[in-house]
């Protein structure tokens, strides 16, 4: 694909994430930076590393050969050959040396930009760096949550909310999607995607009806009180063996208070459960139970985005050339849109965003939660490796398909065709999900 991208964007980009990933990691005290082990985060001290050892490793050590301005960096930050529970094993730099191989790589990377415009293929691995840093961000703001660190400062936030008006009169309900042949995946016109949105193929879909909006907390609560996790025939045989050896009985950030209410955890805040934002940290396992236990089931990847779609024209035959990025157009995304890029630094109604909707009514597809599909992680037709080989290929077959993104996702970074995927036990991530029915 032809990529245009002014240097000058670049490097705003390049230096906006850098902003906010140190915005995450700035005020943690020494043992927090390294956290305690846990199966499903890193230590954020190797996690900063390893951002700036990517960057490295795509721009100056592939474009231009040279090699790291650090020695042994391989050793330590090269993600798939150094085994996750070994990261709190390594002989890490320490806090100051980390930052400044932050800084440095990040110094090199602008300075090589010259006054000639980027080629195509600098510009795709100065997006590809920009993106990742996007993601191990947002991958840093679950790890603060799940080792219970107090709520990130970010300068973003501190007015972001000041004028917005939530809606509360929308109505949960079900909306239906007409049968026909829905065009997955992403176009080639399309500015930047990942190797496993590629290429836009036909899939015929039956009718079908889908939740106008995520579960909601009031929702999954009525599951936890009649005995959801305790009764077998709501869960899958891998789903059951996961919550007998979990020993849950309820999501994993809530617990129970007086007089029958429930609590959740925020960072490292107890508050009261909003009843009306989506229900979030639950895993593949607990979503299919719920959908189970309500008489549902969990969309497919298809059905998702269909309905996440902003133009019917899609359900006609012939391969299309273009697609709309978002569920309401091309129009970049906006607080009255979307939930995202962690301006609210937490879910927010269900019945928000309005502006958002796709063609059909639904509500919330892109931003607030990550939402669980019923689909495993595979490959499209044709599918071709991206330079970057081990981005999808490795996790083919054993992880489940999320789409839309968070509250903490970045609006650059997601689109309607973007492929997120975790093992189905995951929980620590801001995900949760919608149901549907045929």
């Amino acid at each position: 694909m032809d990529l245009f991208i002014s240097n000058e964007s670049l490097i705003g980009h390049i230096q906006e994430t850098r902003s906010r990933l140190l915005e995450l990691v700035t005020d943690l005290d020494e043992d927090q930076i390294f956290g305690p082990l846990l199966e499903t985060v890193n230590p954020p001290i190797w996690e900063i590393g390893h951002v700036a050892w990517f960057q490295e490793k795509w721009i100056s050590r592939n474009l231009d050969k040279t090699p790291s301005i650090r020695s042994g960096v391989d050793d330590l930050y090269n993600s798939f050959e150094v085994r996750h529970d070994w990261r709190w094993d390594l002989e890490l730099p320490s806090r100051k040396e980390t930052l400044s191989y932050l800084e440095d790589v990040l110094n090199n990377s602008i300075n090589r930009m010259s006054s000639e415009q980027l080629n195509s293929k600098e510009a795709y691995f100065y997006l590809l760096a920009i993106f990742h840093e996007d993601m191990h961000g947002e991958a840093i703001t679950y790890t603060r949550q799940a080792l219970g660190y107090p709520i990130p400062k970010l300068r973003a936030h501190d007015a972001s909310l000041k004028n917005f008006e939530p809606a509360t009169t929308a109505q949960l309900s079900d909306v239906e999607i007409p049968a026909g042949t829905f065009y997955l995946g992403a176009v080639p016109d399309s500015n930047f995607v990942f190797d496993n949105e590629k290429w836009v193929h036909p899939v015929g879909i039956e009718k079908f009806s889908i939740s106008n909006t995520p579960v909601t907390n009031q929702q999954f609560k009525e599951f936890v009180n009649d005995g959801g996790y305790k009764n077998r025939k709501f869960w899958s045989a891998e789903g059951w063996e996961w919550r007998l050896r979990s020993k849950a009985e309820w999501p994993i950030y809530w617990q129970p208070g007086s007089n029958h209410t429930w609590q959740y955890r925020l960072f490292d805040q107890w508050l009261p459960i909003p009843p009306f934002h989506p229900m979030i940290h639950v895993n593949w396992f607990e979503a299919n139970a719920y959908c189970k236990w309500a008489g549902r089931r969990l969309p497919t990847e298809a059905e998702w985005e269909v309905a996440a779609s902003s133009d019917a024209k899609i359900l006609v035959n012939g391969l299309p050339d273009s697609k709309s990025q978002f569920p309401w157009g091309n129009h970049p995304s906006s607080m009255d849109r979307a939930n995202l890029d962690s301006l609210n630094l937490g879910t927010t109604d269900v019945r928000n965003h309005e502006s958002g909707d796709s063609i059909f009514g639904c509500r919330q597809m892109i931003g607030n939660v990550w939402e669980w599909t019923a689909d495993e992680f595979w490959p499209f037709p044709g599918f071709i490796l991206d330079p970057y080989r081990e981005y999808s290929a490795p996790w083919f077959g054993n992880h489940k398909i999320l789409r839309g993104g968070c509250w903490a996702t970045r609006s650059r970074l997601i689109r309607s065709t973007w492929r997120n995927f975790f093992l189905p036990h995951r929980q620590d991530i801001f995900a949760g999900f919608r149901t549907c029915k045929q």
